[in-house]
């Protein structure tokens, strides 16, 4: 167990299962991490021990590095018995590339939300070949600098089916309230929003375990971001009523079973600090927007760091999903610049 950090969050392994291999951390309960071809390059997936066969929380991206590594782990510590059942926290491609594969290989059932099955399905179905008009204008009403505008018309899109299996129809709806039993335990069902529309979190009546997804992480805040799908969207507002909804929850010895990073203890914490992290930078935005601003104007006060090409998309959706907050309640408000994007000020 390590010391405390930030205030009362431990962490109870320090070192992550490595491919192939899997931690047990609870009875019934392993702990499994998978790679990602991108900057956060890991996802984490629990397994529950059904007896004769195992469920699996969330899956990983679809590769041929994924595939074998899942075939090392159910041959070897997963002691060769099926998948029966997958349960997806959000749809995700990190999180439901595999999903597919299991359906395919086992007959596994699926249970999720119906938002999550119906997101997953939809992007993994839709293959663009160039990027799409309104995925243009949503890049220029965010004041998208010229020169990463141009390369990402550029180039192919990326697409779901790109790191995801083919998900076939079917599945089984979860929603708010519901409980599932796995692991020897029933899981109630809670939902949050933000990060991903209906995502799931389950937790145990039994004992002190949460399956949480990205919905609470350690040392990380989950993107909170507005995409070209649904512009006028408001996730940031979406994602302070989930943490303050789901912190009225936690309890300090709650074992956190997030998607990334490290399995801690100490939520109440955390969910504080989740909120907090947004509204300091609602506030560093509020005094930058005295004068007009593009969302792309507003990464400085939000993000407090260099952001690269690498990191430039993930900051754009996010700074929208703050200014798009602030404007449905009230403090902001936009007009349109001759080049088509958003100047966002502070009302006076």
């Amino acid at each position: 167990m390590s010391k405390p950090v930030g205030g009362g969050i431990r962490y109870p392994w320090d070192t992550p299962p490595e491919g192939g291999q899997c931690i047990p951390v609870a009875e019934g309960v392993l702990w499994i991490r998978m790679p990602l071809p991108m900057a956060l390059d890991h996802v984490n997936i629990y397994a529950l021990d059904e007896g004769d066969s195992w469920t699996i929380v969330d899956a990983g991206v679809y590769s041929k590095r994924t595939v074998a590594l899942w075939e090392d782990l159910l041959a070897g510590p997963m002691g060769g018995k099926p998948v029966s059942r997958v349960i997806l926290t959000h749809h995700h491609p990190d999180h439901v590339g595999m999903v597919g594969w299991f359906i395919e290989r086992f007959g596994a059932e699926l249970i999720t939300t119906r938002t999550a099955f119906l997101m997953a399905r939809m992007l993994l179905l839709d293959v663009e070949t160039e990027v799409s008009p309104q995925a243009k204008a949503f890049w220029r009403s965010a004041g998208m600098a010229p020169e990463v505008f141009d390369k990402r018309v550029s180039e192919r899109p990326f697409n779901f089916a790109d790191i995801g299996y083919a998900l076939p129809v079917g599945y089984t709806r979860v929603q708010q309230g519901d409980m599932i039993r796995a692991a020897g335990r029933d899981w109630d069902v809670h939902i949050g929003n933000g990060h991903a529309p209906e995502h799931l979190t389950l937790w145990s009546r039994d004992d002190h375990l949460v399956l949480a997804g990205d919905q609470i992480l350690p040392s990380i805040s989950p993107n909170i971001g507005v995409h070209a799908t649904e512009p006028e969207a408001d996730p940031l507002g979406e994602w302070l009523e989930s943490c303050t909804r789901l912190g009225a929850m936690a309890r300090a010895d709650h074992l956190v079973l997030g998607g990334h990073k490290l399995p801690f203890t100490g939520m109440p914490v955390r969910m504080r600090q989740l909120i907090d992290n947004h509204h300091g930078g609602l506030r560093r935005l509020r005094a930058h927007l005295v004068e007009p601003r593009t969302a792309v104007e507003c990464f400085p006060p939000l993000f407090k760091r260099t952001i690269d090409f690498g990191t430039y998309g993930l900051a754009l959706v996010e700074a929208v999903a703050h200014l798009n907050h602030l404007h449905q309640t009230g403090e902001v408000t936009r007009r349109r610049r001759d080049d088509d994007a958003w100047l966002w000020q502070m009302k006076e």
